[in-house]
């Protein structure tokens, strides 16, 4: 096979005959989901794709876009970074985030606030509630440290240089990397300030669904949390699922459950008004 690939020709008529093979860990274009919500129409995709263990994925999201993330086997974890798709330099901001709505700990209704005052997401569904705003994502020397190497090109790779891969399909560099939050693998602060990491294994299927309150761009990394316990490099496929809504309306529960949050919504409704 080496000595026949390495002829041009035959290299590209064996590229040629692999057209219709599917790989588990891939975009697929067209989008197309046999599982959507009812109400969803196949015609309203966005997109499909599964992120591979160790791997990342990056998307722009028109406002009133909703994401689905569905943790396959149990053991994903998505790192998650969002941007104002119009001006990147608005983003999310973790800090915010919790400060704002009181809470550390993400489940439904939860916004995610960029560090405008603006609402980027609302997660409006959520079957996993295990989720962390604390510890960020690991990088190459967490990763060395831990498993001998943590490398792009290596075996175990990290989840702060994949965010980085995924930014600059966007134009975007190293120091638009900002701290992310971690979804399906969760952190709880003790009472003596310690960090109990929530890891799993968990039950294959779990899902979230996330709803763009602007024009977002999302990057997502999964791989293993960074204070996950487990000696070996252990993380699953993660599943996504993009598509067109409505904007949300102005009696929205998640827009209106708290002052905090409407004020987070009107902000943006002020923004898109200009």
């Amino acid at each position: 096979m080496i000595e026949t690939l390495a002829n041009p020709l035959a290299a590209r008529d064996h590229a040629r005959s692999m057209a219709g093979t599917v790989v588990e860990a891939m975009p697929v274009i067209p989008p197309a989901a046999d599982d959507l919500p009812a109400g969803v129409s196949t015609a309203d995709l966005l997109w499909e794709e599964t992120v591979a263990p160790g791997g990342y994925a990056t998307r722009r999201l028109s406002r009133g876009s909703r994401l689905r993330l569905i943790d396959v086997n149990g053991d994903a974890c998505a790192s998650l970074m969002v941007f104002n798709a119009e001006m990147p330099t608005e983003r999310l901001n973790v800090a915010d985030t919790v400060k704002v709505q009181w809470n550390a700990y993400l489940g439904a209704g939860k916004l995610l606030l960029s560090d405008m005052g603006r609402a980027l997401m609302t997660l409006v569904e959520d079957q996993a509630e295990t989720h962390d705003t604390f510890c960020g994502t690991s990088n190459s020397a967490t990763n060395a440290a831990k498993y001998g190497d943590g490398s792009n090109s290596g075996a175990y790779p990290n989840g702060r240089d994949r965010l980085i891969l995924g930014a600059a399909k966007h134009g975007l560099t190293r120091r638009d990397v900002h701290p992310c939050v971690n979804l399906f693998k969760g952190a709880r602060i003790e009472a003596d300030g310690a960090i109990t990491p929530l890891v799993g294994p968990y039950d294959a299927g779990r899902s979230l669904t996330l709803r763009a309150e602007m024009d977002v761009i999302i990057v997502i990394a999964n791989c293993p949390h960074v204070i996950d316990p487990r000696p070996d490099y252990t993380v699953t496929p993660l599943r996504l699922t993009a598509w067109r809504g409505p904007v949300t309306p102005e009696d929205d529960i998640y827009r209106n459950a708290t002052p905090e949050g409407l004020r987070a919504f009107q902000n943006v409704e002020d923004y898109h008004r200009r």
